[in-house]
């Protein structure tokens, strides 16, 4: 495709005038956040159990002394042989920020409804250092919309991202946000899923400002050309 080449003081006057949509995104984008920050919370009153790396872990526990918890919803059904690479591709891009959340007052993990130890094994394998835990023996997953029963995909009733429809399979992504308060009431403040997780996406971001951007228009489906991380053949 030819694109069009203009001369140093062209390019300029282009990018300065595009920078002036670009500021009024970045304002946007801040008062949607702000709007984010007030929207009701919904008390949590069941008592989720997972497992972990030291055993059974309560939602509680899953703060670590922090007054905030994002939980990163990680399609791994319990009979997987593997992850899901789009998943894999999304913990890759925020593995390494737990440090800095914590200085925030906020932690991160990483839960899936596959067994602990297969998701151990695969944590392992990847390389990662983010804390995972299983739903398995929870309805955690299905309480937040991210794990379906195969009656509910055979019958096409999934409610997905806020919406019946959406999504085919079994396992979803997602992400959940909560608050403790000082009593240590559990609060859920935020959930977000399919496009709405663009923005956790490091990689992602970069490509949205190169001349060819996400280059997937011409693939089967947009992630066609993504791997595990040692999957790729080059």
């Amino acid at each position: 495709m030819q694109h069009k080449i203009v001369s140093k003081d062209k390019w300029l006057s282009a990018r300065k005038e595009f920078l002036l949509k670009e500021k009024q995104f970045t304002k946007q984008r801040d008062e949607l956040s702000r709007q984010r920050r007030q929207l009701p919370y919904c008390k949590i009153d069941k008592a989720y159990v997972f497992d972990g790396a030291t055993g059974k872990k309560s939602l509680s526990d899953l703060f670590e002394e922090k007054s905030q918890l994002i939980v990163y919803h990680f399609m791994y059904g319990p009979d997987w042989e593997e992850g899901c690479p789009s998943c894999s591709f999304f913990v890759d891009n925020f593995d390494g920020i737990k440090v800095h959340l914590a200085h925030r007052d906020t932690n991160l993990v990483v839960i899936a409804k596959a067994p602990y130890k297969t998701l151990s094994a695969y944590r392992s394998r990847m390389g990662w250092s983010l804390d995972w835990y299983s739903a398995n023996s929870t309805d955690f997953n299905e309480d937040f919309k991210v794990t379906f029963s195969p009656q509910e995909v055979e019958n096409k009733q999934i409610v997905y991202n806020y919406r019946q429809g959406g999504f085919n399979g079994e396992q979803a992504p997602g992400v959940s946000v909560f608050l403790k308060g000082e009593n240590g009431e559990i609060f859920h403040t935020y959930s977000c899923f399919a496009r709405g997780l663009d923005m956790l996406n490091g990689a992602y971001q970069f490509l949205d400002i190169t001349a060819k951007g996400r280059d997937e228009a011409e693939l089967p489906f947009t992630m066609a050309w993504l791997r595990r991380h040692d999957q790729y053949e080059d």
